[in-house]
């Protein structure tokens, strides 16, 4: 692999960073045509791509994208938490949106490549890390909707400072029961660029009501729970947690499964299943539900406080308290993730 390095180091950032706004010196670029598959696997400096205003990523939209971190532990050590699952994540939206499949172990190999180039931008601060973002885009110089011919694999990498600035608070979620997030054979199930366009009118709707984002119901329905805007979604209800199972709209999160997993290790019963939200307002207004908390790459555990629905305010306990079987959850996956806890999955990958 070509490993080109930069001749102009950029500065690194001091003080407090915006998510996604400062990059790294270097990127991981790779090249697929029809005749030589996947090619020109090669470290370059940060730069912006030149694009035909005829490729079709600008009007058909085929494109896919993962998220991931690195970050330093106690020791020193550079760590990942199980960046192999996003490149297979990766190929189940590859093959969903007639993208070519990449090859897994030779993109993890480049990232770490990448990554290593790079570690002076991990951050070693409380919380912080270094955001990791791969993503596919067609590029073919043609109009017609078609699958494409040429293709662009990039790695970018973002410092970013703590998730959570006033501690693990609570956060406030609407339940949007107009606008749908995606439909059973539709593309929710995968980490496609369109779904997150097409979620940005019921999110400025929420925000604009005072809360932190929105939780998405089934399409068909509209009467299942099915996600956050940029989460999975767990309830606690007379001491089980529950997750909406996965019928083909719901994308299939690394952390959830992590989560799921590791709670059963611990003796909590976990179950997967449909979950209509007049169950869970019913629930918290009867005590039964006691906890809610999503999960995702980016925040690990986000705990909630509220949920509004039908223009009521639904507070879980006080709608301040993190509560014990999250903050239990949120713990364990972090001690195991910067090595403060015996890793008996084999999740942490040291780079």
């Amino acid at each position: 692999m070509k490993i080109i390095k930069t001749q102009s180091p950029k500065q690194k950032p001091i003080g407090k960073i915006k998510f996604g706004t400062v990059f790294t010196d270097h990127m991981f670029v790779a090249e697929y045509s029809k005749n030589e598959g996947w090619h020109n696997e090669r470290i370059q400096p940060y730069q912006p791509f030149v694009l035909d205003p005829s490729s079709s990523i600008f009007h058909y939209g085929q494109g896919v994208f993962e998220g991931m971190k690195a970050y330093k532990n106690k020791a020193g050590e550079i760590m990942m938490f199980r960046p192999l699952e996003n490149f297979k994540r990766m190929n189940s939206s590859n093959g969903r949106m007639m993208i070519p499949p990449i090859d897994e172990k030779k993109m993890l190999d480049g990232l770490v490549e990448l990554v290593r180039l790079d570690q002076d931008w991990i951050p070693t601060g409380e919380g912080e890390y270094l955001y990791i973002r791969p993503a596919i885009f067609d590029c073919d110089a043609a109009l017609g909707v078609h699958t494409a011919t040429n293709y662009t694999f990039f790695i970018i990498m973002s410092p970013v400072g703590a998730y959570y600035a006033n501690g693990l608070a609570p956060v406030r979620l609407f339940v949007e029961d107009f606008y749908v997030r995606a439909s059973k054979g539709g593309t929710g199930h995968y980490k496609f660029i369109g779904n997150y366009a097409a979620s940005l009118k019921a999110s400025d709707k929420a925000e604009k009501a005072g809360y932190d984002q929105v939780l998405w119901l089934d399409a068909q329905h509209k009467k299942y729970v099915e996600e956050v805007g940029s989460m999975n979604i767990f309830f606690v209800k007379n001491g089980e947690v529950i997750t909406p199972s996965l019928e083909g709209s719901i994308l299939p999160g690394i952390t959830r499964m992590s989560i799921i997993e590791l709670l059963r290790h611990k003796g909590y019963k976990v179950s997967e299943r449909l979950i209509e939200i007049e169950e869970i307002i019913q629930g918290i207004i009867s005590g039964e539900v006691t906890e809610c908390f999503g999960t995702g790459t980016a925040a690990v555990i986000s705990p909630v406080g509220v949920i509004g629905y039908k223009g009521k305010d639904y507070a879980l306990g006080d709608g301040k308290t993190t509560g014990k079987i999250t903050m239990d959850a949120y713990q364990s996956l972090t001690d195991i993730q910067h090595g403060d806890a015996p890793d008996a999955f084999n999740w942490v990958y040291k780079v």
